[in-house]
């Protein structure tokens, strides 16, 4: 049994989780809300077992922990422990305390009833609103409580580590109301920024000086990112895993509107204040449902940052996002999970499937077949070399990127052999030229030697324009990882590689070596 807790590393602007002391990728799967009781779990693992999850996210909700105040049961904590190892699977644990989508929805009846001892935001006309105030001492003292008792029963219930990360709420902030409008808040308010946020933003003066009409959900997201900091440190001071929040995302306008998103959350823009106000997080993670593609990469690209790894903890689970995941392995990502996976038959269309069929579930399993077994190497090489990598884009147009010596050219919809401007293929279209799959994952292992993997999609590497036209593949091989190196189990050519480097369906981890000759 190794005893090394799981951490997050970070280097030259990479990150690299590492779990059992090596670098892991979590090919994940999270289950719906209500999946989170023992009856459940067997309409779990043979939906994560189907699409080759190595990790299942599941939540812990406060209420099932404490129904009864300082009286904790974790026995679905030790239900779920006894299916993921005998399953062979992490797990990551979603703590759905103060917020949950925001809403206190899953605390205990006794914080729901009453409203004095843990009391609401209250809304600019003085109404109480929905959601729980961040500025709540005893709602922290209770949350963190909870939080404490759960981690020191991992401590003692999981020496080989099978949770490897938490999250630590659940898409925290307030829709509709930007902050509390509480005296005690309007007074926190009116007083100047905090010298830890002053110095991340370079701002100064009162909330309103400093940020303007951005001040009411930049105040928000301190005192929430605060409060979610008090929980975690408490955590960590009992055992030292890994810690993340997760966002409900504000879409890709900025500044955004404080009235229409989830103030005090995590996004994209407000990532500064999160790290100053909340240093035992290790990173805030986007929750994707939109399924524009340029909108993916706008959300992926606020969250790959160099001081905070990208993870995607939820994305729909219909078929089109499925293609995502080359997306963050080209970005150097961590880890990747749709939501929903479990054969309880539940449906959050149109954010996901319609139904979660066979043919929706065989998408994912191939995008994580492509790293699979060879997850290890992967992540290896990942933390140590730059990546690139691309989804088909929703017009299916070539996507570009220079890494090494080389650009590197995915292009989709075609047959593995021949070019689609040829008179006989013009009139046969691949089967899935209207799906949305498919994409490539590139790791540079030296300027001219790369790993890469993918499906539905033609690779081919180019001399950059400008420099002499003699490039030449000198060798593309099929490879394992055994251990500690890459084992080559075949080489391609011959029509394999005439037309480029061709994946369809069957997924393969490739080493492919670049040379000019003189």
């Amino acid at each position: 049994m190794n005893a090394e807790v799981p951490r997050l590393e970070s280097r030259d602007g990479r990150h690299a989780l590492f779990v059992d002391g090596a670098p892991f990728i979590m090919l994940g799967a999270q289950v719906h809300n209500s999946s989170n009781y023992p009856d459940m779990l067997p309409l779990v693992w043979p939906m994560v077992n189907r699409i080759g999850a190595n990790t299942v996210e599941v939540p812990i909700a406060w209420e099932q922990v404490e129904p009864v105040e300082g009286k904790f049961d974790f026995s679905f904590v030790d239900a779920l422990l006894t299916g993921a190892r005998s399953n062979g699977k992490r797990l990551v644990l979603l703590w759905f305390g103060t917020w949950k989508n925001t809403s206190p929805s899953y605390t205990p009846a006794w914080v729901k009833l009453d409203n004095r001892r843990f009391p609401r935001m209250k809304t600019k006309d003085g109404k109480d609103h929905y959601v729980l105030s961040p500025h709540g001492d005893a709602t922290l003292a209770a949350d963190k409580r909870a939080f404490v008792a759960l981690v020191k029963h991992l401590r003692a219930a999981d020496p080989q580590n099978t949770v490897i990360m938490v999250q630590v709420e659940n898409e925290t902030g307030s829709y509709r109301s930007p902050r509390d409008y509480s005296p005690n808040a309007n007074r926190l308010f009116a007083q100047l920024i905090p010298p830890a946020l002053a110095a991340k933003t370079g701002k100064r003066g009162t909330w309103t000086q400093a940020f303007g009409a951005q001040a009411d959900r930049v105040f928000n997201s301190w005192h929430v990112a605060s409060y979610v900091e008090a929980i975690a440190a408490a955590g960590k001071a009992v055992k030292p895993l890994p810690m993340y929040v997760n966002a409900a995302l504000a879409g890709t306008s900025f500044p955004s509107s404080p009235e229409g998103t989830a103030s005090g959350g995590p996004q994209q823009d407000v990532l500064d204040v999160w790290k100053a106000a909340a240093p035992s997080i290790d990173f805030a993670a986007p929750d994707i449902y939109d399924h524009d593609g340029k909108n993916i990469a706008i959300y992926l690209d606020g969250f790959a940052r160099a001081d905070n790894a990208l993870f995607v903890p939820e994305i729909g689970n219909s078929a089109d996002f499925a293609r995502v995941f080359y997306d963050v392995m080209g970005r150097g990502g961590i880890g990747f999970a749709p939501f929903g996976i479990d054969g309880t038959g539940y449906s959050n269309y149109p954010l996901g499937a319609k139904t979660l069929d066979a043919a929706t579930l065989d998408t994912f399993a191939s995008t994580y077949a492509a790293i699979g077994a060879n997850m290890r190497g992967w992540a290896r090489a990942a933390f140590d070399g730059p990546t690139w990598g691309t989804s088909r884009p929703d017009d299916a147009a070539d996507r570009s990127a220079r890494l090494g010596n080389w650009d590197i050219v995915a292009s989709f919809n075609q047959w593995e052999f021949g070019e689609k401007d040829w008179t006989f293929l013009k009139r046969d279209a691949v089967p899935w030229a209207d799906d949305k799959v498919g994409g490539v994952a590139v790791v540079a292992l030296t300027p001219d030697q790369f790993l890469l993997t993918g499906d539905h999609v033609r690779v081919r590497f180019n001399a950059p324009k400008g420099t002499p036209d003699n490039a030449v593949v000198v060798k593309v091989e099929e490879v394992r990882f055994d251990g500690d190196r890459w084992i080559t189990t075949r080489v391609w050519n011959g029509d394999q590689t005439d037309y480029g480097i061709n994946f369809r369906d069957r997924p393969a981890m490739l080493r492919v070596t670049m040379g000019r000759y003189r």
